[in-house]
């Protein structure tokens, strides 16, 4: 009979019973960092979330992981760094291992009602049904009688594209003479208003938060349901988004939770107060199934921060950048308490390489255009210039990271220590993303890139690290050992000797022009496509010549690989006015691949017009 009388209460249980599992509330928002009242920003206007760490607690350390929404938002939803899965590229699609589950699947198996309003963006293929419902209507108030929720409600109103566009007057409320403009940002009107308007877009995504928190309230739910809100990387202002600084990866986390469920609590919860703790959005899956009762998974790489399982403080977060939309770039930092590490894997691309969509908000432009008009000073230049290998930043005296301490004697001990960090994490998770994104889904396609990386056989991490540091050491005296690197069995480590020596431009071309001549039919279309941008750029006319045959021909996605196509034309981009004599077969290229890999369909097509804008002086 007990079995049946259970059954009975749970049917007619009222709204907020949760049997003996707490309602999980999640409050997101896009494009937005901790410029709130309760973190201190006296510019914002945000008075419901500032009610919420009024009663909860805030977390200061709260990392992204990653600068963009795709990335994170993968980060998210599977426990895993993206680097390790295959998944850090923008809008790219990688499978997991076949015995691996994304954290709503683990709640509902434990009996939760899992909802998602509604944006998902993951760059990892679903095993299987993930959400109970997943769309603009799903919500917590359509579950079974009794059971326990789990709600995502994700508020677009402060995503970059709302910093640009038309806003209603009643909404103006932030004085743009007024807005906090950091050192790397030019002081201009534009800029003002700009960051004017990303102000005024927080204070209306803070008013959807608090009608989401009234409804609690409405339905009698409240003190039965732990709260989290969270940004969901950066600001949309450029060198935020798609950046791994702090300003890129730094986001609000505020949690409350109610008395009846403060048991499960971060041991240093305290309501109104705020916590240290380096905490990251790879933590949240491992949180979430510890606040659940369910045993986290050991392939789970974050630390949960709360519940039954949770952990001590790890004291470094991590970070990265891939390819942003159509460009590419490789980027993992360290973030402590004080300080950010970056490692920076391609030196030779400027930090505000063009991506079409970042340069449709007015700050972009004219930031762009005041630099090439000689207009601003060395912090504000930077975004615009070929970056260091190494950075380090100490954001207590430095939190607009403009002073690179990399190479400061008094700070050689936080560095190597940094350094290490990243070493021992990127072994760890076993980094795919040191292989050109190409490589990663053809060596991984029989099974995942995530059982690639863990299998010595077809990834040799230590070979392939290695050689990914020497060649982006940009020193002259390494140019004979990057060399030898062409000579490799390994793809993946001949790739690294091709960048290396595009790294070093000129010099690096003569010291390994026969090796890099070679590598233009090099079986592995990645190396073939980097020895030919170095020969093109870099060598005579007849190696130009020579390479753009190759680079038009791994352009072509009619007969190639989509990846490949894609660096192939970042490649010929920068070639400039050295590709002009083969711009009718650039015209010929296709936009659109006959069969594509899900998502990355469209990156050909943004650059190819701009290449042929350029070479026809439009």
């Amino acid at each position: 009979m007990l079995p049946l009388f259970f059954g009975l209460l749970l049917a007619v249980a009222p709204a907020g019973f949760a049997a003996d599992k707490p309602n999980i509330l999640w409050i997101t928002s896009e494009d937005n960092g901790p410029e709130l009242g309760c973190y201190g920003d006296s510019y914002s206007i945000s008075p419901n979330l500032d009610a919420l760490a009024a009663k909860g607690m805030r977390y200061t350390n709260a990392l992204s992981n990653a600068p963009v929404c795709a990335p994170a938002r993968t980060t998210i939803i599977s426990g895993l760094y993206p680097p390790s899965t295959g998944g850090e590229h923008m809008r790219s699609m990688a499978k997991l291992p076949a015995a691996f589950k994304m954290y709503p699947q683990f709640l509902r198996e434990a009996g939760y009602y899992c909802t998602n309003n509604s944006k998902e963006d993951y760059n990892l293929r679903k095993p299987g049904e993930i959400w109970d419902e997943s769309s603009k209507k799903a919500h917590w108030k359509n579950r079974p009688a009794g059971a326990p929720f789990f709600a995502i409600f994700n508020s677009t109103i402060s995503h970059e594209s709302q910093i640009r566009n038309k806003i209603d007057d009643k909404d103006r409320i932030h004085d743009p003479a007024k807005a906090p403009i950091p050192a790397y940002h030019p002081d201009t009107p534009e800029v003002r208003r700009d960051w004017a308007q990303y102000y005024d877009r927080i204070t209306m995504m803070d008013k959807i938060s608090g009608q989401n928190l009234r409804e609690l309230d409405d339905s009698g739910v409240t003190e039965d349901t732990i709260v989290f809100y969270y940004g969901d990387h950066g600001s949309g202002m450029p060198r935020s988004k798609r950046w791994p600084y702090n300003s890129g990866l730094n986001v609000p986390l505020i949690v409350y939770f109610p008395e009846k469920w403060k048991h499960l609590a971060p041991k240093d919860y305290a309501p109104g107060g705020s916590s240290d703790r380096v905490v990251g959005f790879i933590d949240l899956a491992p949180t979430l199934l510890s606040l659940a009762g369910v045993d986290v998974p050991d392939w789970m790489q974050g630390h949960a921060f709360a519940g039954s399982q949770q952990t001590a403080d790890p004291g470094y977060g991590f970070g990265f950048r891939g390819r942003m939309d159509e460009r590419y770039d490789m980027v993992r930092t360290v973030r402590g308490k004080r300080y950010i590490y970056i490692r920076n894997y391609m030196p030779h691309r400027i930090y505000g390489q063009h991506v079409g969509y970042m340069f449709q908000t007015p700050t972009t432009q004219v930031w762009h255009d005041l630099y090439h008009a000689g207009k601003l000073n060395a912090a504000q230049s930077r975004f615009w210039e070929k970056k260091p290998t190494e950075e380090l930043y100490d954001l207590e005296s430095d939190p607009d990271e403009v002073n690179n301490l990399a190479n400061s004697p008094d700070n050689r001990e936080i560095l190597e220590k940094m350094r290490a960090a990243h070493a021992d994490w990127a072994k760890s998770v076993k980094d795919v993303g040191l292989l050109p994104e190409a490589e990663i889904h053809s060596r991984g396609d029989a099974t995942s890139p995530y059982e690639m990386g863990h299998d010595p056989k077809r990834f040799d991490f230590d070979a392939i690290f290695a050689a990914a540091q020497l060649a982006t050491s940009q020193k002259a005296d390494d140019l004979p050992a990057i060399v030898k690197l062409l000579d490799s069995p390994d793809s993946g480590v001949r790739y690294w000797g091709a960048t290396g020596l595009l790294i070093q431009e000129k010099a690096g071309v003569a010291a390994g022009h026969d090796a890099l001549a070679k590598a233009l039919g090099d079986d592995c279309g990645s190396v073939a496509i980097v020895a030919a941008e170095a020969l093109g750029r870099f060598g005579s006319e007849d190696d130009t010549a020579k390479a753009l045959d190759v680079l038009i021909a791994r352009a072509n996605m009619d007969t190639g690989d989509v990846y490949e196509a894609i660096a192939a034309c970042n490649a010929i981009d920068y070639l400039d006015e050295k590709a002009r004599p083969r711009l009718a077969d650039i015209k010929a290229l296709p936009t659109k691949p006959k069969q594509s890999p899900e998502r990355v369909d469209g990156y050909v097509g943004r650059l190819l017009p701009d290449i042929v804008a350029e070479l026809e002086g439009k």
